[in-house]
């Protein structure tokens, strides 16, 4: 099991950190500083960085799951993917699948499940179809058509109570689909642990001093 997440690193404000690593394009000219962007994998069980992807902050396929997707040939059939609502996409679900990798990530913000439709396992618990959306444009033709035409995934409701906080709502979506091996306890359990992927982050960051780097050129960065 996987947890993926990503992260920025600032840098010196030079004329080679600038080309190589932009700064964001909310901050003027001469009032930011470099930044790059990473996405790790890291193991569950250890806390190990498994895999590390580096990019730029902005511009074309430099996004977390631009960088993840550099990350697929390290991940084996029947590797588990642990993953925030931004990885849950689509094309990243339909393409980790294709490789045999099982997904459990939140629902993205810009679908809405509704549990009256689909085939219920259980209460806030069922399977439903997917339809594949337009080609997006970094993917190309002859991979768009070979995958399939309706993905099929399993959404599930829990709540979240934390004392002190309000009670909150979240779905989180699965391709681990056969609910008699694996319990709506057990992806709620699952799911929670994803917050370790911030934490062993900011730990490494920390402890290596890598929350601002220090280097004047790309090379060294």
């Amino acid at each position: 099991t996987f947890l993926v997440d990503g992260s920025t690193f600032s840098m010196p404000d030079t004329p080679e950190n600038q080309a190589e690593y932009p700064q964001a394009k909310t901050q003027a000219a001469g009032l930011g500083f470099p930044i790059l962007r990473a996405v790790a994998l890291l193991s569950l069980a250890t806390a190990m960085v498994s895999g590390f992807a580096l990019g730029r902050y902005s511009g074309k396929e430099t996004g977390e799951t631009a960088l993840l997707r550099q990350l697929f040939p390290l991940l084996k059939p029947n590797d588990l993917i642990v993953a925030d609502r931004y990885y849950g996409g689509w094309f990243t679900i339909a393409l980790l699948q294709e490789l045999g990798i099982e997904v459990v990530t939140r629902l993205h913000q810009h679908r809405a499940a509704d549990f009256r439709r689909g085939r219920r396992l259980g209460a806030d618990d069922h399977l439903v179809g997917w339809p594949k959306p337009p080609r997006p444009e970094w993917l190309d033709p002859e991979t768009y058509d070979r995958l399939p035409d309706t993905l099929t995934v399993r959404e599930m409701k829990f709540a979240v109570r934390e004392r002190g906080f309000r009670t909150q709502s979240v779905v989180v979506v699965t391709t681990l689909c056969d609910a008699t091996t694996i319990t709506r306890e057990d992806l709620a359990d699952l799911y929670g642990q994803r917050w370790h992927a911030e934490l062993d982050l900011r730990n490494l960051k920390s402890t290596m001093s890598l929350d601002v780097l220090r280097c004047k050129t790309p090379e060294m960065i």
